[in-house]
Formats: C-alpha cells, structure tokens, sequence
C-alpha cells in the first residue's frame, strides 16, 4: 500500500488550495478514504473522509465541524485518487496534512503535504 499526497503550500487567508492523494498497491474503489491533519503541538485530526462504492467518485462523505463549507472531499475510482479541496482558508487551517486508508485492519498513511496559511 502506498499513498502519496502532493498539493500544499503557502496560501493567504481566504485562498484556496487543492490537495491530492495517489493511491496504489490496493483495489482502490473498495476502501473509503481519508484526510487528516495534524498542527504543531496538537493531535491528529479527522478533516473528511469518503466512502467506497456510488460508482465511479465514491459514495458519502464526512467532515470535521471546523471544515464543514469550505472543504470538499472526492474520489475518482479509475485514477485512484482522493482530492481535497481546500476554500475560504484560516490560518488555523495550517497543518501537514495525510491522506489514510485502513487496509485488512492497519492504517496506512501518505507521507504528508504541508499547509501554511499566512498573510
């Protein structure tokens, strides 16, 4: 299983970025999907997650309160990636974030991609 996640960067309050994971090593439509964060000096956190299945882009999505409206979670089944796309965003939004997939029991994470929002 590998993930690979590319996308981050430096951004002002209010911009946008979109972040993308490339999956491989597993049957990709049959796993749901993740997106994480972790800041500085705090845990890691759920940010939106995708199921599997709904055809070609997945089924039904989640998010984190503090992501609600400003993030969109997706997938395509035939590139087998999941893309996050990121609006409207705070400077508490800064983070490395990781895509994650749980495969046969273990969670397997990307290496991440940094987030920096700052004027």
């Amino acid at each position: 299983v590998q993930l690979v996640e590319s996308g981050g960067g430096l951004v002002q309050p209010g911009g946008s970025l979109r972040l993308s994971c490339a999956a491989s090593g597993f049957t990709f439509s049959n796993y749901a999907m993740s997106w994480l964060r972790q800041a500085p000096g705090k845990e890691r956190e759920l940010v939106a997650g995708i199921s599997s299945g709904g055809g070609s882009g997945g089924g039904s999505t989640n998010y984190a309160d503090s992501v609600q409206g400003r993030f969109t979670i997706s997938r395509d089944n035939a590139e087998k990636t999941v893309t996050l796309r990121m609006n409207s965003l705070k400077p508490e939004d800064t983070a490395v974030y990781y895509c994650k997939v749980r495969y046969w029991g273990k969670d397997y994470w990307g290496q991440g991609t940094q987030v920096t929002v700052s004027s």
